[in-house]
């Protein structure tokens, strides 16, 4: 399908001399290349999703870890 490598990020299709198969093909490789940056951008949103969710737990982690803190000092003073 690919007859050698154009540079980086493209290729040139290999040409059979029939116009219309390599229509075809064209075709069907740039919506490949379109399902491709449709797959990618749920995925980042995804990514984003997850990040987000991270730091509101690791925020919350750091909210507890001062809480156990305060209380450590608390009952050190009490003794």
């Amino acid at each position: 399908m690919f007859a050698d490598q154009a540079g980086w990020g493209t290729s040139v299709v290999a040409s059979t001399g029939d116009v219309v198969k390599d229509a075809m093909k064209k075709e069907k490789v740039i919506r490949d290349i379109l399902a491709f940056q449709d797959d990618l951008r749920v995925l980042l949103d995804r990514v984003k999703m997850v990040e987000k969710e991270a730091d509101k737990l690791s925020s919350g982690n750091a909210t507890l870890q001062m809480y156990i803190d305060n209380l450590t000092l608390q009952m050190a003073k009490r003794r």
